[in-house]
């Protein structure tokens, strides 16, 4: 659980990128399925009397279902703009709070949670600090959640970067982040431990593991706007990302009738505290 940082420094400055489109990002991105958090309730057994840490809520988006559920929320973003729009988009839930804070930083202020729950967001957390804090949060017993969306693809099926690769390389040639999206099947065979991300050591025990396959579906400028919203499009200089952005949405109305897929797997992993302290 050691961390460099140098990659830390590089993957904070990297997660504030979605501030600066935080409403673009709330509009496109995907959320989570229903059974999600059906099936988190069962796992951890929390009620409406259960606190819960959210760490890294962007817009709110897992956040009002965890609201719906009746449950005290504490929702922690360091991107000020993104903070301002979940407060907006929460607003009818009394029992949610939003604080603007990176998770490294937050001041708990001695609270202790029977859950916490980061969707698509643990992976900007510096892994030397994070675990050992959601530990540390956590009461004895205490439940970690990690929630996200893998993009997969299906043999056979029509996929964007398929028809794309040659301007992804023309615009940006060499880039080693471009390539296909793996074989779901490749995906759900990857269902021990806690995915990509540095693992907690002793502090959490085995992960229950629940895959949801989801789709979603764009025109062409949409499905621009939706890479515009992630940080492999983000870190791309505007005069590269932009262009190249304004090709694929030209392909997708030209070549695939303007209508394409983005198919995920939408994965939960939940692991239970360790000790009792």
């Amino acid at each position: 659980m050691t961390g460099d940082p140098k990659t830390h420094a590089n993957r904070r400055d990297l997660g504030r990128v979605f501030n600066e489109v935080a409403r673009l990002y709330d509009r496109v991105r995907p959320g989570y399925p229903d059974e999600l958090f059906a099936d988190l309730v069962d796992i951890t057994g929390m009620d409406e009397r259960s606190p819960v840490l959210e760490v890294g809520c962007g817009t709110g988006q897992a956040t009002r279902s965890l609201a719906a559920l009746g449950c005290p929320v504490t929702a922690v973003e360091p991107g000020r703009d993104m903070a301002a729009l979940a407060r907006q988009r929460l607003a009818g839930f009394p029992q949610v709070e939003v604080e603007t804070s990176t998770f490294e930083e937050w001041d708990d202020r001695g609270a202790r949670f029977d859950a916490l729950v980061a969707a698509s967001s643990w992976h900007w957390v510096d892994p030397s600090i994070g675990w050992r804090r959601a530990h540390d949060v956590l009461r004895p017993g205490g439940r970690l959640a990690l929630l996200g969306n893998v993009v997969v693809r299906r043999p056979g099926e029509p996929e964007v970067y398929a028809e794309t690769a040659d301007l992804h390389e023309r615009f940006c040639p060499g880039n080693p982040d471009w390539g296909h999206p793996p074989i779901e099947d490749d995906v759900r065979g990857t269902d021990e431990g806690w995915g990509l991300v540095d693992g907690p050591g002793g502090l959490f025990g085995p992960p229950i593991v629940r895959w949801y396959p989801t789709v979603q579906w764009f025109n062409g400028e949409r499905f621009a706007d939706h890479l515009r919203s992630t940080s492999l499009y983000r870190k791309l200089d505007h005069d590269v990302r932009e262009p190249l952005l304004d090709a694929i949405a030209e392909r997708i109305r030209t070549r695939m009738d303007d209508r394409a897929s983005r198919r995920y797997l939408t994965v939960l992993r939940i692991g239970q505290r360790t000790g009792r302290r």
